[in-house]
């Protein structure tokens, strides 16, 4: 048996892994490769914020609207299958795929994040992924309102021209041009947004390890966050 299938093989079933952070600190990466080294299912949280936003914007809704977003979240059929080691989702039968990381959805996906009812429909989601535990679930507020028990905590941030440096990075990637300057003012934006909304608005929680990823290759902190799961589970 190897490492990763001891790991799983010997952990309560029900321990999540919360990983926190802004936009672009890092934790998407991150977080699934921490999954992939543990053998532990990986969640992002974001996807169905995303998912949410891409659906409002197909159907016309405004994402401040929440009478109407609610009214779509009521008529649409989401399902959430695993996939390998990652938990998916599906809006009505149809997989979104990369559309849900489109600039028109980054810039829509924190109003419809700030909705009370949104932030309710996907907790409520998210919860019930338990299912599929262990897991490696990543977010804004995972480790703080979605799973304030969860048994480990970390919190990515970067310096943020580091972060807007990769987050271009991605977007060239996807459509082969990126502007630094307009990717860190964008990522700004979605910042104070989600750091001042009233409903889950992002912060650490006070029982999480802050790490600061500037300078930090992936696999650094990947090797840091699993040494201490590992252990933590080594002394459960």
């Amino acid at each position: 048996m190897n490492a990763a299938n001891a790991t799983a093989a010997r952990v309560d079933p029900a321990v999540v892994v919360a990983i926190d952070g802004p936009a672009a600190s890092g934790k998407s990466t991150v977080s699934r490769e921490v999954a992939r080294a543990l053998n532990w299912t990986y969640v992002d949280s974001g996807a169905l914020y995303r998912g949410i936003a891409w659906k409002a914007l197909r159907a016309g809704v405004k994402p401040r609207d929440a009478e109407a977003v609610k009214a779509l979240l009521a008529r649409s059929r989401w399902e959430f299958p695993r996939r390998g080691l990652a938990v998916a989702f599906t809006v009505d039968g149809e997989d979104p795929g990369e559309a849900i990381r489109s600039p028109d959805v980054a810039e829509s996906v924190s109003d419809i994040a700030a909705l009370p009812v949104v932030r309710a429909f996907v907790g409520e989601q998210l919860r019930a992924m338990r299912r599929y535990a262990p897991l490696v679930m990543e977010g804004r507020d995972i480790g703080t309102v979605v799973f304030p028990d969860a048994e480990f905590k970390f919190y990515l941030d970067a310096d943020p021209e580091e972060r807007a440096r990769r987050r271009a990075r991605d977007l060239e990637a996807q459509a082969g041009a990126a502007d630094v300057a307009a990717v860190r003012a964008s990522l700004e934006r979605r910042d104070r947004k989600d750091s001042t909304r009233r409903e889950a608005p992002l912060r650490a929680a006070p029982d999480a390890r802050i790490m600061d990823t500037t300078g930090m290759s992936v696999g650094e902190v990947v090797a840091r966050i699993v040494a201490v799961v590992r252990a933590g589970v080594g002394a459960a």
